[in-house]
């Protein structure tokens, strides 16, 4: 089973859509990109694997598996990506601007309440990062 993560760059913030069979779930907020750099980038395009994960800071979300490079890129919630992410990226509902979003507690709970039952049957999700102009 496969998200989407259609992405647009831009020098202050990525925003993007992020699609699971095809309809949107939400929308994402992250770094501009930095050539993958740790805590100042997104990470690359490409295919990743998404786990369950608990962290006594994020509470219950989602971690993005075997980034090059990387180590916990996380789904969890933020609205300005600047001010509050290190490389993970952050669903929310609407954008606002350039890495910005709004409502994005509202966001996560949304794709915990879609991806959670499908991975606790055993389901394998992937992500799928692709830039919006390719």
């Amino acid at each position: 089973m496969e998200l989407q993560l259609i992405r647009t760059y831009r020098p202050k913030g990525t925003n993007g859509i992020l699609r699971f069979n095809g309809i949107e779930l939400c929308k994402t907020v992250e770094l501009p990109w930095q050539d993958n750099r740790p805590r100042v980038s997104c990470i690359p395009e490409g295919k990743y694997r998404l786990r369950r994960r608990l962290s006594p800071r994020f509470k219950e979300h989602f971690e993005v598996m075997d980034v090059k490079d990387r180590k916990y890129i996380l789904f969890h919630a933020a609205n300005d990506a600047g001010k509050e992410l290190r490389g993970c990226i952050a669903p929310v509902l609407q954008h606002t601007g350039e890495g910005k979003g709004s409502s994005s507690r509202a966001a996560l709970e949304k794709m915990k309440d879609r991806l959670y039952p499908l991975m606790d049957n055993g389901h394998v999700i992937t992500l799928t990062i692709k830039n919006a102009e390719s």
